[in-house]
């Protein structure tokens, strides 16, 4: 048995309530979290399972747009709402509300279609990154410490993350530029289906999206009265892949300014397959004495 895996799963796996109203209402658990704070991508990913559980199986994601209204708490449990905006001859749309304690916590809309050929490019992956076996995982550079939110990154998370050039975990090393990469994998197998990793694609898009704003100002996780939030989560699938096999996700941050920064990611097969693209602007307060110099071009 895999814990992080079977947990993730056991997240992902959604209960029908059988109610109805003019939406379709499921509910999921809330994984534990060391701050209380449900994880964003772990809300995104059920959001859309709720979803997808509501289109026709020849229909299958291929973008959504997310904004996260309040932080959910880990020790309730999460109702979805799925409105089912619009079934046409090739695209359903869907919107997913979460729900805890009768407040909304997440707003979602996802678009599907049916499988269709047309035109087909992409950018190319960057072929100059060292392999993820080469690099550290988080739980070499975390596991000797004894901090809860330390052991939960190195043992608890579903996912194997692993930073280029380095993490910014405790500190931020080398150039400051608004710019990095992760190989990251899940720890186990996952089912075949597309539609599970799909969702999970979403949950793992979500771990490191804003780091590259970190990055670029010297800002290290641990530095004491950082402030980080997720506002809102966009992201687009081009085509299928694994996420229990390594993907390439480069991220870089084209602007931060009045509290607020944007990052733009690509996610990559190793074979250099371009999977999604992400966006995400989050809520960055750095306190004055912690910032650095102008980051570098």
């Amino acid at each position: 048995m895999n814990g992080p895996i079977d947990g993730l799963l056991s997240t992902l796996h959604l209960t029908d309530t059988g109610a109805r109203t003019t939406e379709d209402i499921f509910t999921g658990p809330s994984q534990w979290m060391p701050l209380g704070r449900v994880f964003g991508g772990q809300v995104l990913a059920q959001s859309l399972i709720a979803a997808m559980r509501t289109v026709a199986d020849d229909r299958t994601i291929h973008s959504m747009h997310g904004y996260f209204l309040r932080p959910g708490d880990v020790a309730h449990p999460i109702t979805f709402s799925v409105d089912r905006l619009h079934d046409g001859r090739s695209f359903s749309t869907r919107r997913t509300h979460a729900f805890q304690n009768g407040v909304p916590i997440l707003s979602l809309i996802a678009s599907f279609q049916t499988e269709d050929d047309g035109v087909s490019h992409q950018v190319e992956m960057p072929t100059d990154l060292p392999d993820p076996e080469t690099l550290p995982s988080t739980a070499d550079v975390l596991g000797a410490f004894d901090h809860d939110i330390a052991r939960y990154w190195s043992n608890e998370r579903a996912f194997d993350v692993r930073h280029i050039p380095s993490p910014v975990y405790l500190t931020v090393e080398g150039e400051r530029v608004p710019r990095q990469a992760v190989w990251m994998k899940a720890f186990g197998r996952l089912p075949d289906d597309l539609n599970m990793h799909r969702a999970a694609l979403a949950y793992a898009s979500d771990y490191s999206i804003l780091e590259p704003i970190l990055r670029a100002h010297g800002v290290a996780w641990a530095t004491p009265g950082l402030k980080v939030a997720s506002l809102d989560h966009a992201m687009w699938w081009h085509r299928d892949a694994r996420v229990d096999e390594w993907l390439l996700y480069t991220q870089d941050s084209p602007s931060a300014s009045g509290g607020r920064g944007l990052s733009l990611g690509r996610i990559y097969t190793r074979e250099g397959v371009l999977v999604a693209s992400v966006a995400q602007e989050g809520m960055v307060r750095v306190p004055e004495s912690a910032r650095a110099s102008e980051p570098a071009e």
